[in-house]
């Protein structure tokens, strides 16, 4: 192996010195060079050699130069030559519009000189850029029109880019029969000029739509041959994306020894190499192999990690598998209300992704003719020019003193009205000002009567919350032990009420502890002790808490957080992040996932408690850190609340020199961020 290394080295410092012996040569060729087409051929293949290798900035310096001097000798080859490589710079840039716009000026050079393969040259390289936009329609149309001169001149390096470039845009557009057509057309292109790494992109392209197609013996057959061809060192995540497909493939057909050999060896691989996609593939597949052979615990843990990664990475077509594959695990449980779950997960996503994948052009497309082309920008060129010949004879000396006379005119208007403003420019300014002191005055008063009324709105709202909702929980809790007091209940009946006595008495301590910390903070009586306190540490304490509603509701609870401190008074974002995380198993529904987590964010403690809950909409993400609207929901499971916790959560966050806010998706969960400081403001 190393050996191997040493002979890649020695090949590519050969290569490398090779490359830089050309260009040093060309250069040296151009110094010496008339002003002249030889210099800007020479100065072409220049530019050609330093795209190789990569080096934009001075290639564009060489094209830019090129371009001057084959206006100057008006040398139109050199023109469209500049032009083309100064799109092609673009591109690999990801500039898209200057791109297109000197593809399109090189085009019309080379119409002009009639280089049929000049333009479709320029036409592949539009095609090419066009379907990596998504553009098919117009991308197909333009490598469909070129193909034909480039097999017409048998130009294979160029056919191997048109033919990728027309498998890529059917696949995209769901035409796997055409796709596979002319990856097999490149594969056959590739192997004749020894493209290595085409040939292995090839194979793998064909391996995957047979897969598609559902030939799944040919799938494998072809997977195989990507995995002979591979370099260990070089293609490691090419390695670990074909290992769990070639397992998966196996697994079709209940081949469990040959898929395990390929999956298991997936798994370590893409662990080892902490390859995200390759291990949710890896761990997906795994996860099957183990519901097939009864391994119900191991597939459940394996597809559980699966589900965290498809979530991170946003990887849909995994995701869909691994709603499918949990849908099979809860109903082999007898766990049938989850299976429904992710069952209504699955066919919301699988509606989504077959809207994405609809074809967004007619299946039939029409070649544009290279000759028409150039026949065209001949015709527009010519018509340009007799339009410019004839405008230039209307020109008269005519219009030329109407339109002095005009100016004359405008301008003396414009010193008139100068002058007559600068007069009353300073009475202008004093009268500004007077008003100005009397907006302030009225602003001012304006302020402090919207105060005392949002004020007064706060008192009404309060008293309104505390009759009701105390008045519920305390009327629950005195008719229970009314019943108990006049032994109308027995010992069974006893029992089963408790939870609900608990219940009530919990909302209403959670509602006078919440109204006692917000009243305070509305006072400003509550005046925060800041000091550096493990986020981890709560996290774990906060937790606890919840345990056993999470198990009722059956919620996954993850904890990401890590040992990291935040400076702040502890105590306060205690309350801060226990109402967090009770309002996210409030709003979670049966197998739903609350994240928990922190990082360092330029500096600053970022916290964060995600849910895959019910989410918030739009119109009610404005209402929820806002006391005067006293929003609150309904949880999944009736839960009640007070409509004050997340107002409270925001005054308390504030005290201590952060923020706090909310991103939401209706039905596809929340995350609720938290921003302190780490350390103390400097004075």
């Amino acid at each position: 192996m190393k050996r191997f290394a040493i002979i890649i080295a020695c090949f590519l410092s050969l290569f490398v010195f090779s490359q830089n012996e050309k260009i040093d040569n060309l250069t040296v060729q151009l110094a010496y060079q008339e002003q002249d087409s030889t210099k800007v051929d020479i100065s072409v293949l220049l530019i050609d050699e330093l795209l190789k290798i990569g080096n934009y900035d001075k290639a564009l310096l060489y094209v830019n130069q090129t371009s001057k001097l084959s206006e100057d000798i008006n040398y139109t080859k050199g023109l469209a030559e500049s032009s083309y490589y100064r799109a092609l710079i673009f591109a690999k840039r990801n500039d898209y519009y200057n791109a297109i716009d000197n593809y399109n000026k090189s085009k019309k050079y080379y119409a002009q000189i009639k280089d049929t393969l000049g333009v479709a040259k320029v036409s592949n390289s539009i095609g090419l850029l066009e379907i990596k936009r998504g553009n098919y329609g117009i991308g197909l149309q333009n490598s469909l029109s070129a193909i034909e001169i480039f097999e017409e001149q048998n130009l294979k390096e160029e056919l191997s880019t048109a033919y990728n470039n027309l498998a890529e845009a059917y696949y995209k557009t769901n035409q796997t029969d055409k796709a596979l057509d002319y990856n097999f057309k490149a594969l056959e292109i590739r192997r004749i000029i020894n493209d290595s790494n085409g040939i292995i992109a090839s194979t793998k392209n064909i391996a995957e739509l047979y897969s598609i197609s559902k030939e799944h013996r040919k799938a494998i057959e072809y997977y195989e041959k990507v995995l002979q061809i591979l370099d260990p060192e070089k293609d490691k995540a090419l390695r670990g994306e074909i290992l769990p497909k070639l397992g998966s493939e196996y697994l079709r057909f209940n081949e469990f020894d040959k898929a395990s050999e390929y999956l298991v060896e997936g798994l370590k691989f893409n662990r080892k190499q902490d390859n995200k996609e390759g291990l949710l593939r890896s761990l997906n597949a795994i996860g099957q192999l183990n519901l097939q052979r009864k391994k119900i615990k191991l597939a459940e843990n394996q597809l559980g990690e699966a589900y965290k990664i498809a979530q991170k990475i946003d990887n849909k077509a995994e995701l869909l598998e691994n709603y499918r594959l949990h849908i099979v695990l809860d109903s082999t449980r007898g766990y049938y209300q989850n299976a429904f779950f992710w069952q209504n997960k699955f066919y919301d996503l699988k509606d989504s992704l077959a809207k994405e994948k609809e074809p967004k052009f007619p299946t039939e497309i029409e070649t544009l003719p290279i000759d028409n082309i150039i026949k065209e920008d001949i015709k527009s060129e010519n018509e340009k020019l007799d339009q410019d010949s004839q405008t230039s004879k209307l020109v008269n000396p005519i219009f030329l003193y109407v339109a002095l006379g005009l100016i004359a005119i405008l301008l003396g208007l414009t010193i008139f009205n100068f002058s007559k403003t600068k007069q009353y420019k300073s009475q202008l300014v004093k009268q500004k000002k007077i008003l100005a002191d009397e907006r302030k005055k009225n602003e001012g008063i304006a302020e402090q009567i919207e105060n005392l009324e949002e004020v007064n709105q706060v008192k009404d709202k309060l008293f309104s919350i505390v009759s009701h909702d105390l008045k519920d929980s305390i009327s629950s809790i005195k008719a229970f032990l009314d019943l108990l007091k006049e032994d109308s209940i027995s010992r069974d009946e006893f029992y089963d009420l408790v939870p609900e006595l608990s219940e009530n008495a919990n909302n209403a301590s959670a509602l006078l502890f919440n109204l006692l910390n917000w009243s305070k903070s509305q006072m400003q009586n509550l005046e925060p002790k800041p000091e550096l306190f493990n986020i981890q540490e709560v996290f774990h304490n906060k937790i606890a808490l919840v345990e056993q509603k999470v198990e009722d509701k059956r919620i996954v609870l993850i904890d990401e957080s890590q040992r990291d401190f935040a400076y702040a008074d502890k105590s306060m974002l205690e309350i801060v992040i226990q109402n967090l995380i009770t309002n996210a198993v409030k709003f979670s529904r049966t197998g739903d996932v609350i994240t928990v987590s922190n990082q360092d964010v330029n500096g600053k403690a970022l916290i964060c408690v995600e849910d895959t809950g019910v989410g918030i909409s739009k119109e009610n993400i404005d209402k929820l850190f806002n006391a005067n609207k006293n929003f609150t929901t309904i949880g999944t499971k009736n839960e009640k609340g007070t409509g004050l916790g997340l107002t409270i959560a925001k005054d308390l966050v504030e005290l201590n020199n952060g923020r706090i806010w909310v991103e939401s998706t209706v039905n596809v969960g929340s995350k609720f961020f938290i921003e302190l400081p780490k350390a103390s403001p400097q004075v």
